[in-house]
């Protein structure tokens, strides 16, 4: 995917997201909720106003700085080999951030869907993608598993990716099993192993790096 075609995509989403937010403006509560807890209820609120404008705006910010990384990374030309998985990363997030608006608009409106098991599917894919990206990613600050001895050397880095694009998948297609379960299991399924691997990657790749050294 190109630059200027993930930019194009990634306004009219942003475009889609407030033109829904005005559509059900009239119907929304005042407070709105806007967070939920792992059993799928309801735990926090927020005024109707930044309801329906907060999330527009985080991902008008998260778009920027997503375009802005590959420009200032000192290693950008590695960046640059692999900038359309990149690219294709940026708009899957700004579609999940849509789909998380869209959950939150409909849920205001009277549409009491299970957001225990709404958001799992959606994470699932999330770290699928990110997988790819990992196995495709090279040496650079700011994208991929960056630790000190990744950053150290391009072989810690490639070997660590390999492992890392492997256990994301596996936490993609767990998280994507959470949405049979629901409730605290999605959660723990979602977000359980996605930690144990982040804490597991960081290791190994200081044991590759100590591995290289002697």
């Amino acid at each position: 995917m190109s630059t200027r075609l993930t930019l194009v995509l990634s306004l009219v989403s942003v475009l889609l997201a407030l033109s829904l937010s005005l559509v059900f403006w009239p119907r929304l509560p005042d407070p709105m909720a806007s967070h939920w807890n792992a059993a799928g209820e309801v735990d926090g609120y927020m005024p109707r106003f930044w309801g329906v404008a907060l999330m527009p705006l985080v991902t008008l910010a998260m778009l920027g700085l997503f375009l802005l990384v590959p420009q200032i990374d000192p290693l950008r030309s590695n960046i640059q080999a692999f900038r359309p998985i990149y690219n294709l990363f940026i708009f899957f997030v700004i579609l999940f951030l849509l789909y998380v608006h869209l959950l939150t608009l409909l849920w205001n409106v009277g549409y009491r869907l299970a957001i225990d098991r709404a958001l799992p599917p959606a994470l699932g894919l999330l770290f699928l993608l990110i997988a790819y990206l990992l196995r495709h990613a090279r040496r650079n600050w700011f994208i991929g598993i960056r630790t000190p001895w990744t950053l150290s050397s391009d072989r810690v880095w490639e070997q660590t990716h390999r492992l890392g694009a492997v256990l994301f998948a596996l936490c993609g297609l767990l998280s994507l099993l959470g949405a049979f379960f629901g409730g605290p299991s999605a959660l723990f399924l979602s977000l359980t192993p996605l930690l144990l691997s982040t804490m597991f990657l960081i290791v190994y790749s200081w044991w590759l790096y100590r591995q290289q050294e002697q």
